[in-house]
């Protein structure tokens, strides 16, 4: 059997680099450069492929450190034709979120910076601020990200204040309308006292605000106004009034020097350091700031391409009208002439892209440029307060290798032992990483009302947390995103104790370093020590156990409450002979509550999914006895 020869890059096979780049050809698409493992390192697009792909190895093509060290690693190159640039430019967006190549910028999806979302695909559409940005749902529609939680909140507060809006995520009654609706503020959708599609005329007002149209909107309602007027409709009039006397409120003092204030403009610029890019993206509206957004990316390409790809990400999915008539930008785009004629033919008329020197404009964009900035300094700020903190933690526990990247805090809640639950938070480099939370409902069948038992509930969370490494020895631990540096108990000695016994039975005790975190003096305790380590509580070592220690017993204390919550409510339903538990839930689901299944009908409980007219007689005799 004869081993096949090793692939080369094509940069050391001439020969074959000459035929593949013949191969492409001089039309729009995307390509894609493999290394030799055949993993995508790098996708771009071009309206002449053949000629853009051919400059990578050209030896005097201007070339960044970073694109010079890809060229040496590809060893293929593949691409796709495309009809037009438009669609070679939403492809290739698309396939840098699918593949995330290492060489291409890659934006984070950063939690601190909130969105408004309108759920368009509903039937009447909500409107909400999230930290998640989830296109699982085509029609619903993302405005952000914003850099001012408190602001954006203000706006939508005050946008629910103007328009006559659903108030309550879930209705309060079963049959009839909550005080909102009785004081004007809402049109009462729980009840469906307002059609549908007049209640989307009324959203589709919300949504103008956070498209930047608030001066169109007010030149709508001004016309409405009159026209109510005229027909002396007064009522009317000034509720319309009102509405415009609020929507000016949110622009108020905004105001932004340019000489043409009837153009419609975006202007962007970053500050970047060795690993991140902070970039600032301000929409101008009528001369009007009317948004500030924030992104955040890696910061090896040169800046012009990450600002490309910040504006490719946020046109996807902008409406024609959301596009500005002129898009300011510090440098120079890669790509700029196939992002304005995408943006072009999308708004159905011409949009610049300009990198301004001078004037005006240019004082615009070094004004967005030193926000940016800000914002890098105060993540710098932030990082070096974490990077403290977590050297000096390594200090205090004598660890050789100053490593504490990951720390996970455990923590018990309930009642006298009812509804006993878990926590576990994970801080990564200091800060909360949320999306690895988790919790745990107590199994231990002695931890029961008015038994409890932390203790032993501790080992149970910890028991099952690493029960994978025991069952899967060949399950890698070094290197592994999952295997913590650090494991802090919400306890004294006893806590501690039980887990490290636990962990001695697994015979990970040798591969885990675990801690303690005593609530009294904020004493940490080690393993096998009858005394506390020598600390000061103000330390930032000691400070960041204490946040992890806080968020531990937050998010614990919240699921506990979920428990009960959910737990009272299922409380009377357990009395009724039939109704197990998946029934339960399909009650709940479909009424909210106890109280409106106790309303309804025999013939409305026989509606719900798996209740049969039966069993619906006898859910409806339980509440009603003769």
């Amino acid at each position: 059997m004869t081993k096949s020869a090793p692939t080369l890059t094509l940069v050391k096979n001439l020969e074959r680099l000459e035929t593949r780049l013949a191969e492409i050809p001089p039309e729009p698409g995307v390509y894609f450069m493999r290394d030799v493992s055949d993993r995508i390192i790098y996708i771009g697009k071009s309206r002449k492929l053949r000629s853009r792909v051919r400059s990578y190895f050209r030896d005097g093509y201007n070339k960044t450190e970073r694109i010079a060290t890809m060229v040496k690693q590809v060893a293929e190159i593949e691409f796709i034709v495309t009809d037009t640039e438009a669609e070679a430019l939403a492809l290739e967006a698309n396939l840098i979120k699918q593949h995330q190549p290492y060489f291409n910028v890659l934006l984070k999806d950063d939690k601190k910076y909130p969105y408004v979302c309108i759920t368009w695909s509903e039937k009447y559409p909500r409107i909400f601020i999230t930290r998640k940005r989830q296109l699982g749902k085509e029609k619903d529609k993302f405005y952000g990200p914003y850099t001012d939680s408190g602001l954006l909140r203000e706006i939508l507060r005050i946008c629910k204040r103007i328009f006559t809006l659903r108030q309550r995520p879930q209705p309060l009654f079963k049959d009839r309308p909550c005080l909102n609706y009785d004081m004007g503020r809402c049109p009462g959708v729980c009840q469906q006292l307002i059609s549908p599609e007049e209640y989307r005329k009324t959203v589709q007002k919300v949504a103008m605000v956070f498209q930047g149209r608030t001066h169109e909107l007010i030149e709508i309602l001004t016309q409405q106004m009159q026209t109510a007027a005229e027909e002396l409709n007064f009522e009317s009039a000034a509720r319309i009034r009102d509405q415009i006397v609020g929507l000016k409120s949110l622009t108020a003092d905004q105001k932004v020097s340019l000489p043409d204030d009837t153009v419609s403009r975006d202007a962007i610029a970053l500050a970047a350091d060795d690993q991140h890019a902070f970039i600032q993206l301000f929409q101008i509206r009528a001369g009007q700031l009317v948004g500030r957004l924030a992104f955040v990316a890696d910061a090896h390409a040169e800046p012009g391409a990450i600002l490309q790809r910040v504006l490719e990400e946020h046109y996807q999915t902008a409406d024609a009208v959301e596009i500005p008539a002129e898009i300011l930008v510090q440098h120079e785009l890669p790509d700029g002439e196939i992002l304005a004629d995408v943006l072009s033919a999308r708004k159905g008329r011409k949009v610049t892209i300009l990198a301004p020197q001078r004037q005006t404009k240019a004082e615009l964009i070094e004004m967005v440029e030193r926000n940016a900035q800000y914002e890098l300094q105060r993540m710098q700020k932030l990082g070096d307060r974490n990077s403290q903190a977590m050297q000096d933690l390594a200090t205090i526990l004598d660890l050789p290798d100053l490593i504490v990247h990951r720390i996970e805090g455990y923590d018990i809640s309930h009642i006298q032992g009812s509804n006993a639950v878990a926590s576990q938070v994970v801080f990564i480099d200091g800060l909360p990483a949320k999306q690895h939370y988790r919790h745990y409902k107590i199994k231990n069948p002695t931890v029961t009302i008015g038994h409890s038992d932390d203790f032993a509930s501790l080992a149970e969370v910890i028991g099952r947390r690493f029960r994978k490494y025991i069952e899967d020895p060949q399950l890698s631990r070094a290197g592994n995103p999952d295997w913590p540096d650090l494991i802090m108990i919400d306890g004294g000695k006893g806590q501690l104790s039980s887990v490290v016994a636990v962990l001695q039975e697994m015979n990970l005790l040798a591969d885990l370093r675990v801690i303690s975190l005593a609530k009294q003096r904020e004493e940490i305790f080690l393993p096998g020590e009858s005394q506390p380590l020598k600390t000061e509580s103000e330390q930032p070592g000691v400070q960041l156990l204490r946040r992890l220690r806080d968020e531990a017993h937050r998010f614990a204390v919240n699921f506990h409450r979920q428990q009960r919550s959910d737990k009272l409510k299922r409380s009377r339903l357990d009395e009724i002979p039939g109704l197990g538990h998946h029934r339960q839930k399909q009650l709940l689901g479909h009424f909210r509550s106890v109280d409106y299944i106790r309303q309804a009908t025999p013939t409305q409980i026989s509606e719900v999914p798996g209740i049969g007219p039966r069993l619906a007689q006898e859910i409806y005799d339980y509440f009603h006895p003769a």
